[in-house]
């Protein structure tokens, strides 16, 4: 009886130590599985398309040193003309004038008529060319018995043909009055004039700029006057547009490059040329990215794949499928398209490089349920 209680004592005591062990393991294993979830983000494929997330493969490769830098579009010289009044006259426009429209080559910006006015320079013109005409068909047979000489009947004919020209200005443009037409085709900087206002011969009523060619000086510090030498290209941005120009792409050339900082200041400039192919506007100040010598095995992303937390970059690696993992970065120096990526990345890695607000969200909320991902 007593070897009975004695064995049944015993069984329940290992049964207990056993429950007891086996309760722990199971406590490690889920405190295990909860570690190793606490840094991943579920986005099954279907939530990451209709956020529009996407992904980049991580690989090394050739990347341009940057020197960042502040410039300003300036406009090439040669490229503006100034539109004179060829007569006097009450000036009519022939459509609304704004600064920035375009002007084509040879149309009809204004006109200019006399007729209003109480002393006409049309009908002053007429007369002043029936009077040349008159004198010089009356020079041009004394010219040949010898009468005046050949110097005084040149003067004579230029009278005339100046005063032909006047007229015909006004005598073919009798309805409308006289036309203005643009030397060239671009866009219009300043309309010196109004509608209605008086003009004088040659007074200035409109500035037009090609703006075909335009210059970007770089103010440079000195800091990196031993890399000017290095400069290739540049890209910039504008403060009205989003758009990342790309001297290369725009049939661009570095020009010239300072070999001192301007008289109290420490920048030394360094001038591109390029063709206007795009929205750029003359005047502007723009933040620029210089290009040097290209480097090798360099890891880049686009900056969109970038996050910033209290000064602090992350990136979101996908794993799998469905999970992502929030990684910190050291970045480098950036082109203003994409940056270097100095450590926290291996090549062959999925990172995303579009929508990594949406991700970053998704890991804030915690509204997407918990995932239990299997390594």
């Amino acid at each position: 009886m007593n070897k009975n209680i004695l064995t049944t004592t015993f069984l329940g005591l290992l049964l207990v130590v056993s429950c007891q062990q086996h309760d722990s393991h199971t406590e490690e294993a889920e405190a295990h599985d909860h570690e190793t979830t606490a840094n991943e983000i579920v986005i099954s494929p279907a939530q990451a398309k209709s956020a529009g997330i996407v992904t980049e493969t991580v690989r090394p490769g050739k990347f341009c040193g940057v020197i960042p830098a502040g410039g300003k579009i300036l406009e090439a010289s040669g490229a503006e003309a100034t539109i004179v009044a060829t007569v006097p006259g009450i000036v009519k426009f022939q459509r609304p004038i704004t600064e920035g429209m375009p002007i084509s080559n040879g149309s009809t910006v204004f006109t200019i008529s006399s007729r209003k006015l109480q002393d006409d320079p049309g009908q002053k013109a007429r007369i002043a060319y029936l009077t040349a005409k008159s004198e010089y068909e009356r020079a041009a047979g004394l010219v040949k018995e010898r009468i005046i000489t050949q110097s005084e009947f040149n003067t004579l004919k230029g009278n005339y043909e100046t005063a032909r020209i006047a007229y015909e200005a006004y005598a073919g443009n009798k309805a409308g009055g006289v036309a203005v037409k643009s030397p060239l085709g671009g866009y219009v900087k300043t309309c010196m004039v109004k509608e209605g206002d008086y003009v004088s011969v040659g007074q200035p009523m409109m500035s037009v700029t090609q703006t075909q060619k335009l210059y970007l000086r770089v103010n440079v510090p000195e800091r990196y006057y031993s890399r000017l030498s290095t400069i290739t290209s540049a890209k910039f941005k504008t403060p009205y547009s989003n758009t990342l120009y790309n001297i290369g792409n725009m049939n661009g050339r570095l020009v010239a490059t300072g070999k001192s900082t301007n008289e109290g200041s420490s920048y030394i400039p360094v001038t591109f040329e390029f063709s206007n192919r795009a929205d750029v506007m003359p005047g502007a100040f723009v933040e620029t990215y210089l290009l040097t010598t290209p480097r090798q095995d360099v890891i880049t992303l686009p900056i969109s794949a970038l996050t910033d937390e209290e000064g602090i970059n992350f990136v979101y690696v996908q794993n799998d499928a469905s999970c992502y993992e929030r990684r910190e970065v050291v970045t480098g120096e950036t082109d203003g398209e994409r940056v270097e990526i100095k450590s926290g990345l291996k090549n062959g890695e999925r990172v995303v490089t579009r929508g990594a607000t949406q991700v970053r969200l998704a890991s804030a909320s915690r509204s997407i349920p918990s995932h239990s991902h299997q390594h």
